[in-house]
């Protein structure tokens, strides 16, 4: 008997990487899953049916049902249909893990709309367009879990300005969703996963690295036992604790995972003020901003980011 037994769950990106090691978690637990893949390349062309076809072969083999589903979380009419396949095939909902991705990494100056439009729309939009269907169906039903894909790169990542802007915007709907739907009995969770998958580890990447490393600066070559430690399948277990009736009392927060290590991250809260009855002067600040709220930041050129 698994945790999740009796419990349909929708997994987004779920042909490779980490989306696969969470589809199996959830259905080594005994959940029916829906996986969906477009089947594009890390940055989103093209398509295929068999990465998602190969994962619903390996739930099916392991005794366990699934479904593909090829459509785009990009669109609104894709979300839906994502939806609609899991109550179409297994008669309702109960899961969704929000985790299809792809990468445009640029540096910000030399960024195309098209590369700032696309990560929006796979990401930030993917998780809305999928969530809506679903929030409606979990509302009627009045219980459900979504668990929603950040990452570190939110909280600033070179070369990743839209990506990054994706990525912590999903933290701000995680937290509205919670609590829009908390009423209802459905959580939202997110995570901040930190897994060697081909997005985070592409050849380029890794060539890159390797470069670097063979330089006079040195650099970061990571080892087996290093890469072992990022699998995806280190990953999987937290987002199948958190879609458990276990952890219904887990509702809009953000978890750090990776490499054995779970954390949950403190909620943004201010640090230090100051405060004057009537409204600051430019000129104040200049003498006391340093004095009092930056006291201590490294003096420097711009680009010494803080």
């Amino acid at each position: 008997m698994g945790l999740l037994d009796g419990k349909v769950a929708v997994v987004t990106g779920a042909g490779r990487g980490l989306g696969r090691a969470e589809a199996l978690a959830l259905a080594s637990e005994g959940a029916k899953v829906v996986i969906n893949d477009l089947g594009s390349g890390a940055d989103g062309a093209g398509s295929a049916s068999t990465p998602a076809d190969e994962v619903v072969a390996e739930i099916k083999k392991m005794g366990g049902q699934a479904v593909a589903n090829y459509d785009s979380v990009a669109t609104w009419k894709g979300g839906e249909n994502i939806i609609k396949t899991a109550i179409d095939t297994f008669g309702k909902i109960d899961i969704l893990v929000n985790n299809a991705g792809i990468l445009r990494d640029r540096m910000v100056f030399n960024m195309s709309e098209e590369e700032w439009d696309i990560i929006q729309k796979v990401h930030l939009y993917g998780h809305f367009y999928c969530t809506r269907p679903a929030a409606a169906f979990f509302r009627q039903q009045r219980s459900g879990r979504i668990i929603n894909t950040s990452s570190e790169a939110g909280l600033g990542n070179m070369g990743q300005a839209n990506y990054s802007a994706a990525k912590e915007g999903i933290v701000g709907f995680t937290r509205t969703v919670a609590l829009d739907l908390a009423k209802y009995g459905v959580t939202c969770n997110c995570i901040r996963p930190r897994a060697a998958t081909r997005l985070t580890l592409s050849p380029e990447l890794k060539a890159a690295m390797e470069k670097k490393a063979a330089g006079s600066g040195g650099g970061l070559v990571l080892s087996d036992a290093e890469l072992k430690k990022m699998a995806p399948e280190h990953i999987a277990p937290l987002v199948a604790y958190l879609a458990t009736d276990a952890a219904a009392n887990i509702n809009g927060r953000t978890f750090f995972v990776g490499g054995g290590q779970i954390g949950l991250y403190s909620e943004p809260a201010i640090i230090s003020s100051i405060f004057k009855e009537d409204f600051w002067t430019v000129k104040e600040l200049v003498d006391l901003m340093p004095k009092s709220l930056t006291q201590g930041f490294p003096s420097g050129p711009a680009g010494q980011a803080q």
